[in-house]
């Protein structure tokens, strides 16, 4: 069904860390392994479609659609819910909810609750000029009505079958994650140091953070850097792209050495990780990304947000 999502948009992509089929990587469709251990890169996601990797664990319920008494001529932002935290800004990433339908008559055309969060970079034409918009300022948790007027949705070309032309637009949209624009600025500055493999993780961090708390079972936003524990040759980087990584904090879905390194993180903060390799790629190391065998890794993570 056609709806707002009239660009092919952002989602959470580079590297990620990817153990079998448990996390796949933010592409159309995903992509996985099914069979081996790897450090898998993908591009720019290039369509709207779900992900598994914002896909929200219970529910969320559709709320009901309040229609103007009149067809809005200019957009009308009405709040709900206030949410918490930081406001988002043009730039941001935001993982939403919504349910759109005709100002006239309440037709539904399009929605996610209670299925994945759609994602989109905002301020940057991704998504109709009425979200662009209208959706400046909300906050996590944040509930929002947009009443927008057929100039600021699909104007005199509609969309679809159900979205005619000069139609005006009503939607509910929740904010469930709200990614900071990442600035190049801000990627770190380090000289990894080669040394022998470990026994045991090693963990220092480097900048505290003074946001949420990351947990075992959660999905965390991020930036990374990965060297090679014993030349300090870096491997990959996802800060040249500025779009953070999502990984999921389960066990089978992300290395065990991220796993036991990731929870206890503060959002903000960033923390270097030295992993032996039993905990990375094992004893075979991993030729694809060049690390040899019976390496170790050190990574650099950035916490940026939890989803």
């Amino acid at each position: 069904m056609t709806s707002h999502r009239n660009h092919k948009v952002f989602l959470f992509s580079a590297a990620l860390f990817v153990v079998g089929i448990g996390l796949a990587a933010c592409s159309e469709g995903g992509t996985s392994s099914s069979d081996t251990t790897q450090l898998a890169s993908s591009s720019d996601a290039t369509q709207p479609a779900s992900s598994s990797d914002t896909t929200q664990p219970a529910a969320v319920a559709e709320p009901k659609v309040v229609l103007p008494k009149e067809l809005p001529t200019k957009l009308v932002i009405t709040d709900i819910s206030p949410g918490t935290g930081n406001a988002a800004v043009a730039g941001d990433t935001l993982a939403v909810f919504y349910v759109g339908v005709l100002s006239a008559d309440g037709t539904r055309f399009d929605g996610n609750f209670g299925a994945d969060l759609f994602s989109f970079t905002l301020g940057k034409g991704n998504v109709i000029k009425g979200w662009d918009a209208g959706l400046v300022g909300i906050k996590v948790g944040g509930r929002r009505q947009l009443d927008i007027p057929s100039d600021l949705a699909y104007g005199e070309q509609g969309s679809g079958d159900v979205i005619k032309p000069n139609s005006a637009l009503s939607f509910i949209v929740e904010a469930s994650a709200i990614i900071p624009a990442s600035k190049p600025e801000d990627a770190p500055k380090v000289t990894i140091v080669g040394a022998s493999a470990r026994t045991d993780l090693k963990s220092d961090d480097l900048i505290k953070g003074t946001g949420a708390t990351v947990a075992v079972g959660q999905k965390v936003a991020a930036q990374i850097v990965v060297f090679r524990g014993d030349t300090g040759a870096e491997l990959t980087n996802s800060w040249p792209t500025l779009n953070p990584i999502t990984l999921t904090l389960i066990e089978g879905k992300i290395m065990p050495g991220l796993l036991k390194g990731i929870p206890g993180m503060k959002v903000g903060g960033r923390r270097q990780l030295t992993i032996p390799f039993v905990d990375v790629f094992g004893d075979a190391g991993n030729k694809d990304l060049g690390l040899p065998e019976k390496t170790d890794l050190v990574v650099i993570i950035d916490a940026v947000a939890i989803l």
